[in-house]
């Protein structure tokens, strides 16, 4: 089974309007509600491309409720530990550009915790842990790491997409692979991108640090995979992009459909761009019709290594 872990999840309502004034009544001219968080949006795409998971985390009050009800109606497994206060709610305002009002997460006490780590324990070599996103303030800092000594023991495979401070401490336990965007790789190693070389480079000493493997995305320029064998550049067509929430975790969920289903990398990588991809180019999460016309424009050159 796989399973995708969102400490802080969220409803992501977005709000169209046109000729927006900063200090004046606006109003809007559509209105979207959806289960957000990062690893919920892998379950969302999971799903999409005919994958079972089961989406755990933390759901409380009317907004933790349309979280479940809106994943269980879409034929997704839902496991969230029940906290006291509500889930958050994030507001997306789009005006011809993107602002976005992230809340903060509710509190989570300990034993909330402790419950949402006893259900990982009971993962085994068959499965697969994705951990995606932000964390509450009230759960401790070191939460991915301590998910990362429970797979690492338990044997199923890690797969992270987060920011710096949470993705550099699990690298010693052989994640899977993590998804860092160029960015986010810049910021890790306070350095500047410039070339496809530089991306392997980095990419390597990601590999050094303990990771089994590494996507960087590059916006419109594609994206990058290295491993200890071999290193994949993927170019992505020309598009209009609406939608850059759900991107990154599109690819992930690419990625980790394709291993799931016995693709080979190469194949797996081409998925996964092509997810994240779609995703860009929708006003939602990618579709499965959409994956499919971008994956016969996607093209993998190999930069390095093997075939």
């Amino acid at each position: 089974m796989i399973y995708t872990v969102t400490l802080n999840p969220s409803i992501d309502y977005i709000m169209f309007t046109n000729d927006f004034e900063l200090n004046g009544l606006n109003r809007a001219t559509e209105t979207h509600k959806f289960a957000g968080g990062k690893g919920i949006n892998v379950s969302r795409v999971l799903k999409t491309l005919d994958v079972p998971s089961t989406a755990l985390g933390f759901a409380g009050g009317f907004p933790g409720q349309f979280i479940a009800e809106t994943l269980t109606k879409a034929d997704i497994c839902t496991n969230f530990v029940q906290v006291d206060e509500d889930t958050r709610i994030n507001v997306k305002l789009k005006t011809g550009k993107e602002t976005e009002i992230n809340a903060p997460g509710p509190q989570i006490t300990d034993d909330q915790f402790e419950t949402l780590l006893t259900q990982i324990k009971k993962t085994t070599q068959a499965d697969t842990v994705i951990v995606a996103g932000s964390i509450p303030k009230s759960i401790p800092n070191n939460a991915y790491e301590q998910i990362a000594k429970i797979t690492n023991t338990t044997g199923a495979a890690l797969v992270v997409d987060a920011e710096k401070d949470l993705v550099e401490p699990v690298l010693s336990y052989r994640p899977l692979f993590i998804k860092p965007n160029k960015d986010e790789l810049e910021i890790m190693f306070n350095t500047t991108i410039e070339t496809d070389q530089d991306v392997i480079t980095y990419g390597r000493e990601i590999l050094n640090r303990g990771a089994q493997s590494v996507i960087i995305s590059l916006g419109g320029e594609g994206a990058v995979y290295v491993d200890k064998q071999h290193s994949y550049k993927a170019s992505v067509p020309n598009g209009h992009v609406v939608n850059t929430v759900g991107s990154g975790d599109s690819t992930v969920a690419g990625m980790v459909a394709g291993l799931d289903s016995g693709l080979t990398i190469k194949e797996a990588f081409k998925q996964a761009v092509s997810a994240g991809t779609a995703t860009a180019f929708n006003d939602d999460l990618a579709t499965a019709t959409k994956i499919e016309d971008i994956k016969k424009q996607v093209v993998i050159t190999t930069l390095d290594g093997s075939e």
